[in-house]
């Protein structure tokens, strides 16, 4: 059971940070990663369900700060957070800061704790169009001198790298997720085929904004 104090606090004063940030980790992701953290909690024992929320919660806050050391601004954020210290104890601060400062799935090493393998787990989005708009809108964001083959390019090499049968964000699945290696095979399907992706492509376009 989450403490209505605790949730009123994420909700009214975390919530608004991500704000900041760019749509692929403002506010709409993180209740995603909340809800599949959550979810995932349900299937384990001896856990702490507001631990595992707030980790959630915290998880991306940093990014509109430094967005490739994010993970550490965002744990540094947390366990400096006194109006935390409320609700946790030190060493349950400490388990959180770690777990956030583990998650990224280009880390080379596994999350040092099982809160930091929920949300790591959490953390994948399981949409494939999801995923080809948010690397769409990155590229056409970041490289605005790049023609539309380019970007294209672009984006397929990058998220074969990630998600393709040797990916990066292939090899640390922690815990039962179907939805997930659906999503890694149609993943892999498209980037190993460059006339699939640039349909795929084709299709998101024109409903992703930069």
């Amino acid at each position: 059971m989450i403490r209505k104090e605790l949730k009123e606090y994420i909700e009214n004063t975390i919530f608004k940070e991500y704000e900041k940030n760019e749509k692929g980790h403002g506010i709409d992701h993180i209740k995603y990663v909340i809800k599949r953290s959550l979810n995932i909690y349900k299937t384990q024992e001896d856990l702490n369900e507001e631990m595992v929320y707030v980790i959630a919660a915290y998880h991306d806050i940093g990014h509109h700060i430094d967005k490739d050391n994010h993970e550490k601004v965002s744990a540094e954020i947390l366990i400096k957070d006194n109006n935390l210290k409320k609700f946790f104890t030190e060493d349950e601060l400490k388990i959180m800061h770690d777990a956030v400062e583990d998650h990224r799935a280009s880390n080379q090493n596994e999350p040092r704790n099982i809160y930091g393998k929920i949300v790591s787990t959490a953390d994948r989005n399981v949409s494939v169009d999801a995923t080809l708009k948010r690397a769409y809108s990155y590229t056409k964001r970041h490289h605005p001198e790049f023609t539309e083959e380019e970007v294209y390019e672009e984006c397929m090499e990058f998220l074969n790298k990630k998600f393709g049968r040797n990916g990066y964000a292939v090899k640390k699945i922690y815990f039962d997720d179907n939805d997930y290696i659906y999503y890694l095979e149609k993943m892999d399907e498209i980037t190993t085929d460059r006339k699939k992706f640039y349909k795929a492509m084709d299709k998101i376009k024109w409903h992703t904004t930069y």
